[in-house]
């Protein structure tokens, strides 16, 4: 070794030894602190960085048309405004990239993975939209009507229609919209149908008599067997009886199967067990949000008329993790990601996961709605203006 060589070695294993120091006492902050250390705060800067701001540091509101009585879905990062009149598509800053003429007298709009879907519930029409455009549009035969549709995080689309002869039917297409089955039902009418997140399984929401008395069932079937008939009514693989718990809304973005019933909410494995419940214990639902993840939100009062009420976290076993009293009118809340966000007349609050408060701000703006993103941020809309709102 050379005497520079040997001048050198003590000045690496002297920077060496540093640099080595200060990535273990980094790693052991990070361990300490994690929980308090502000990740999506990280994630909204570089996403947002480029959206023009206001003297505040906020996003600027922008102006969306549709009219009264429009309905909101996020799309990615975008705004999908849906109306009576049609359907329009907005970035977080406000471009406009989709604006079409549509008659839907009761447009309803979910999301699935990178795709929204818009259908007129009752009527005929529906669409899909992916990277910003139009990929898929259906029409019902005469005399049929749509009762239900649904998108999985795969693209995957479920459509229940009513149709005669029959007291329900459903198609199954994939992700390139080409159909892979079609169900009748004579014996039951339909009121929902969703495929689970491996595709693998389909439930069809039913209701109708049992033995005289009225009743709710949850049907389970397994697309390979399904594929495998040919023709006539199949038996499912599995049947859940929830009795006069009407079905009003199915979730199945994880396992098991969310389904928010009039007097409570149930939780059902494949094989048509039960995961977990939770009644309601006579109160009246007000609201609620099944896409948070691992727990679904409710907001329960005793009264259906005034502002006090339950807002409860409820986990995919069926057990209570967290609740608040709440005596404010809250005016609409949603859940995406570990967050919550409840918008009253007063004030926005969001919340993590354990009900404890991330942000409040009174900076409202005249928003009526709220739509929560799973970074933390959230778009606020109000009667003609939508915003995008970034946490501090």
């Amino acid at each position: 070794m050379s005497k520079e060589e040997k001048k050198k070695s003590p000045l690496r294993r002297g920077a060496a030894f540093l640099l080595t120091l200060a990535l273990v006492l980094t790693a052991v902050f990070l361990v300490a602190n994690w929980q308090k250390l502000n990740f999506d705060y990280i994630r909204r800067y570089f996403a947002y960085r480029t959206l023009e701001r206001n003297e505040d540091g906020q996003v600027e509101s922008f102006e969306y048309d549709g009219g009264v009585n429009c309905t909101f879905a996020r799309m990615g990062g975008d705004l999908l405004v849906c109306s009576k009149s049609g359907v329009r598509l907005y970035s977080s800053g406000g471009t406009e990239y989709v604006n079409q003429t549509r008659t839907l007298s009761n447009p309803v709009v979910s999301t699935g993975g990178a795709c929204a879907l818009v259908y007129d519930a009752g009527g005929s029409s529906l669409y899909v939209y992916r990277d910003r455009e139009e990929v898929f549009s259906y029409t019902t035969d005469a005399g049929q009507s749509i009762l239900s549709a649904s998108l999985s995080a795969q693209g995957t689309l479920v459509i229940a229609t009513q149709a005669s002869g029959v007291k329900g039917s459903v198609t199954v297409y994939d992700s390139d919209f080409q159909p892979l089955l079609g169900l009748n039902i004579s014996s039951r009418f339909i009121t929902d149908a969703i495929l689970s997140p491996d595709g693998r399984t389909l439930a069809l929401a039913t209701s109708g008599q049992t033995r005289g008395s009225y009743d709710s069932q949850i049907a389970f079937y397994r697309m390979d067997s399904l594929l495998s008939i040919a023709g006539g009514e199949p038996k499912p693989d599995a049947l859940c009886s929830l009795g006069n718990n009407t079905i009003l809304k199915l979730n199945w973005t994880s396992e098991p199967l969310r389904i928010l019933g009039e007097n409570a909410l149930v939780l059902l494995n494949t094989d048509g067990s039960e995961a977990g419940s939770y009644s309601y214990n006579w109160r009246h639902l007000k609201g609620y949000s099944l896409d948070g993840d691992g727990q679904c939100i409710l907001l329960l009062g005793r009264y259906r008329a005034g502002t006090e009420a339950d807002l409860v976290a409820v986990d995919l076993k069926g057990e209570e993790t967290a609740s608040l009293s709440m005596d404010r009118q809250i005016l609409s809340l949603s859940t995406a990601g570990r967050y919550l966000s409840v918008l009253t007349v007063d004030d926005l609050t969001i919340y993590t996961g354990d009900l404890e408060a991330y942000h409040i701000t009174e900076d409202l703006q005249g928003a009526r709605k709220v739509l929560q993103n799973a970074d933390g941020s959230v778009t606020l809309i109000a009667g003609e203006t939508a915003r995008l709102y970034l946490p501090d």
